[in-house]
């Protein structure tokens, strides 16, 4: 009778697995194919005036990113003015399709992210709607493109939510998806903004044509010091990666009593490469534990306040990682708070430090 059982078992997953396995093999393909990539800041800008008139990605853009050596582009997109008038609607779709069509021709892969939305606990019942109500749009819109070379993101950083409410409405957006778009490859993080921590206590979906996505800007006291939008806690600038405690700045009396107080005294202990692999381990590990594509959808610096020797140290150190532990990356961003050139993007502008830091070898 064991043996009968045993037979039959083995007969279900040897009908079940091969389709399975083949749809997981597939988004590891694509996983790897996203590596060494970077978003374009520029639809999501909400907060600019007609960003959809502004800053339109060139040709040239495009050229100096692939002598770079980037492979693959990360579009954020404010689909919120999908629910806007139609003028709008057909402007942010010519947009897209620009980029779309560039990307081919440039032999890019490209993720289109879903980049703004107001999802919480409360509301999440009529905002998961909304969410797949927009992506049935882009989903029939871009029917005709390649799994293989466009991927969706379906949702930029989910906020500091119940995680079980977070993946019931992933699993909700998966599924309707799934009924009219079988094949494409979709990317998901974890709440929180897609952080680290909450990543590594996820349970993974059941569909397989899945990556799972993180951002990663730890330590957040260096790679965000100063950045307006936070607030306090980030106040303290000055700050060197790595930690110098001869260099180290005093505490801005703006952070006390706020969470960057306690990143202030931890950042002797943070400041430091073993410290960024030992973070990226934490997501390596629950991939492992899975057995799951991920990708590091955003790291960098913003760099109005960090000194630029400290900003390549920090990309360089936290691609290195990456590269250590086979997890495929993208930079966050090509041209604005974050941007690895000290003006306009082009050759010219990137410091020698830099080109060290993202491996550019012109002799290539």
């Amino acid at each position: 009778m064991l043996t009968l059982l045993f037979l039959t078992i083995n007969c279900l997953v040897a009908k079940s697995s091969p389709k399975e396995n083949s749809q997981r093999a597939l988004a590891f393909k694509r996983t790897k194919s996203l590596d060494n990539g970077i978003s374009f800041s520029w639809l999501e800008q909400t907060w600019n005036k007609a960003p959809l008139n502004q800053n339109a990605i060139k040709d040239s853009d495009f050229e100096l990113l692939k002598k770079l050596g980037f492979k693959s582009i990360r579009l954020p997109i404010a689909f919120s003015y999908l629910e806007t008038e139609q003028t709008l609607t057909a402007q942010l779709f010519r947009n897209i399709d620009k980029v779309v069509k560039q990307s081919h021709r440039y032999g890019f892969k490209l993720v289109l992210d879903l980049h703004n939305g107001n999802l919480n606990d409360t509301n999440y019942t009529a905002q998961t709607a909304k969410i797949i109500s927009i992506w049935l749009k882009i989903t029939q819109r871009y029917r005709y493109t390649s799994p293989d070379e466009v991927l969706f993101e379906l949702y930029n950083e989910p906020p500091h939510m119940n995680p079980d409410v977070w993946k019931d409405a992933a699993y909700n957006i998966v599924t309707a998806l799934r009924k009219v778009d079988k094949n494409r490859t979709y990317i998901i993080g974890a709440s929180n903004y897609n952080s680290i921590y909450e990543l590594s206590r996820f349970v993974r979906l059941a569909d397989e044509n899945i990556i799972y996505t993180f951002h990663f800007y730890e330590p957040f006291f260096f790679t965000h010091q100063g950045a307006e939008w936070i607030g306090n806690q980030v106040a303290t600038t000055g700050v060197t990666f790595p930690y110098s405690a001869e260099n180290f700045p005093a505490l801005n009396p703006k952070a006390k009593g706020t969470p960057g107080e306690a990143h202030y005294q931890l950042y002797k202990k943070d400041g430091n490469e073993r410290s960024v692999n030992d973070k990226l381990q934490i997501v390596k590990d629950w991939g492992n534990k899975y057995a799951v594509p991920i990708l590091c959808g955003e790291y960098g610096v913003y760099n109005k306040y960090a000194d630029l020797d400290s900003r390549c140290r920090y990309i360089k150190a936290v691609r290195a990682a990456l590269k250590r532990l086979n997890i495929p990356g993208m930079m966050w961003d090509y041209n604005s708070s974050f941007s690895i050139f000290t003006g306009k993007p082009s050759i010219l502008n990137l410091p020698t430090c830099m080109k060290d830091a993202i491996g550019y070898n012109p002799a290539k």
